[in-house]
């Protein structure tokens, strides 16, 4: 199934002993660039993380967060600092002798400094693999996400397909009459200035007949629109063959026009150069 590279996905659950969260982004990039930012003592589920997305997903910017709390209201999981606590003593004691204030400091402003009232360490051993196991439940959460958004795409892509093939139908039928009715103008002007060679003047209208020719680029346009549905059936990651198969087509639509000199053909050339800017947007948003 065809994915977007643009996702969300947002996991919370709530334990006796705190909460976490994960949240993961992912939005449009060249290649897969995983960007993990965890709590210092979840560092070491860093490469597992790593390796889990990696196997998931082929392109795309992914943000990946997990925030975690201890829960506050649970007292015997906190403890005092004693390092800290014996140096902001000592310091206040100094303070006092030089101050010669003898009024000692209040416990309750003691335990409100940074640092000297800390929570217990939660035992990540413990816990880690369910923060894992959400972690998969993000995850999945997120390709179901870029999944969706991917039918959508796919759903606009053959869209403008298939507006695009009803441009090249009426220039493929009005080709002929196009360049017949150049060639008697031409014929026609040729004639009341000078008069030449009947064999020269047809050689000359040939290759200028070839040159405004334009069906070998409606031919591959047509086969890059081909292929584009094809690959619209295949495997996910295909943004890149998309993205080449719509370059092309661009370039074949410039050359139309370029060859172009007929009202029409050049009305049709800029359509369809609006149509495949339009498809080139929504191809660089797919895995």
């Amino acid at each position: 199934m065809i994915r977007s590279m643009t996702a969300f996905a947002r996991i919370e659950q709530q334990e006796t002993w705190g909460q976490f969260c994960w949240e993961l982004r992912s939005v449009n990039h060249r290649y897969l660039d995983i960007s993990i930012r965890l709590p210092e003592d979840f560092r070491r589920l860093e490469v597992i993380i790593r390796e889990r997305i990696q196997k998931q997903l082929k392109r795309g910017k992914v943000d990946c967060t997990l925030y975690f709390q201890v829960n506050k209201d649970n007292l015997e999981k906190w403890q005092i600092n004693q390092n800290i606590a014996q140096q902001l003593w000592e310091a206040i004691q100094q303070i006092n002798a030089i101050t010669g204030n003898t009024i000692p400091p209040n416990p309750i402003e003691l335990l409100r400094w940074q640092g000297v009232l800390e929570a217990k360490a939660v035992d990540v051993e413990e816990i880690g693999e369910m923060v894992l196991q959400y972690f998969d439940t993000a995850l999945i959460q997120l390709i179901a996400y870029r999944e969706r958004e991917g039918a959508q795409l796919a759903s606009l892509i053959e869209q403008r397909c298939e507006a695009i093939a009803a441009e090249i139908t009426p220039i493929r039928h009005d080709l002929p009459l196009i360049l017949q009715a150049q060639r008697e103008k031409l014929l026609t002007r040729l004639a009341e200035l000078v008069e030449l060679n009947s064999e020269r003047l047809e050689q000359e209208m040939a290759i200028l007949a070839q040159k405004m020719d334009v069906a070998e680029e409606l031919e591959r346009m047509e086969t890059h629109l081909g292929e584009i549905h094809k690959t619209l059936q295949q495997n996910p990651a295909i943004g890149r063959r998309l993205d080449f198969l719509v370059q092309e087509l661009h370039r074949e639509a410039n050359t139309l026009g370029a060859k172009s000199n007929h009202i029409n053909t050049s009305r049709r050339a800029m359509e369809l150069k609006v149509l495949i800017d339009q498809m080139r947007e929504q191809v660089q948003n797919i895995e």
